[in-house]
């Protein structure tokens, strides 16, 4: 038996008409004003009835004045399957949520490390004397020459000290320069114009421009 297209209304407005059903009410919607009134009245019925608890809304259909001859039933059966698909698309989307975030933090877990860990250098040189002396220098090799990070222990305790490297051509060039601490440590960075493969020799000078300390570069 076809269905009285007026009857559809509030089951199309809750969103629970079969495929039969939808396109039967939307052919009538075409024609029928007043249909289309009420419907103005009502389409924000669904948006109310997510916020009003499921038992509330059984009640409410169960309530006097729900029309002559309806089948007091059909309203709660057709509440309780609208809030099982409701359930069922929340479920979908948490753990549609829960899965991007777990993604998101193995991701994280891995990509974490990479991006604290600093950059590598290109080559690293170290030399010691018998007096407790220990110089290391790490080279990373740039585009515009190369970088020289340099740390040391047991250096000379007062004057300025200066870091010169040597091309394979024999010319210099002076890297860095810093004042001497009480403790005669140090941690600097310093930068040459020379590439990392021209250089020959990395040489540590004090205040009066005597060698402490050469490195040679093979």
């Amino acid at each position: 038996m076809t269905p009285n297209p007026h009857h559809l209304l509030g089951a199309y407005v809750l969103g629970g008409l079969d495929a039969a059903d939808l396109s039967l009410f939307e052919a009538h919607l075409q024609g029928c004003a007043a249909c289309r009134k009420e419907l103005a009245v009502l389409e924000k019925v669904p948006m109310l009835l997510d916020a009003l608890p499921v038992p509330d809304a059984v009640a409410l259909t169960a309530a006097p004045g729900g029309g002559e001859g309806a089948d007091p039933g059909a309203p709660a059966r057709l509440f309780s399957e609208l809030a099982h698909r409701r359930r069922s698309l929340r479920r979908r989307w948490v753990a549609l949520a829960g899965a991007v975030a777990a993604a998101c933090l193995a991701v994280g877990l891995a990509v974490g490390p990479l991006l604290a860990r600093p950059p590598q250098p290109d080559a690293t040189y170290s030399v010691a004397s018998g007096g407790g002396l220990q110089v290391n220098i790490d080279m990373a090799r740039k585009t515009w020459g190369t970088e020289l990070a340099v740390s040391g222990s047991s250096l000379p305790e007062e004057g300025t000290l200066s870091l010169w490297v040597r091309d394979r051509a024999g010319a210099e060039d002076r890297a860095c320069a810093w004042t001497a601490t009480p403790s005669g440590k140090v941690k600097v960075t310093g930068a040459t114009p020379i590439q990392l493969g021209s250089i020959s020799s990395v040489e540590l000078r004090d205040g009066a421009q005597r060698a402490v300390a050469v490195i040679t570069v093979p």
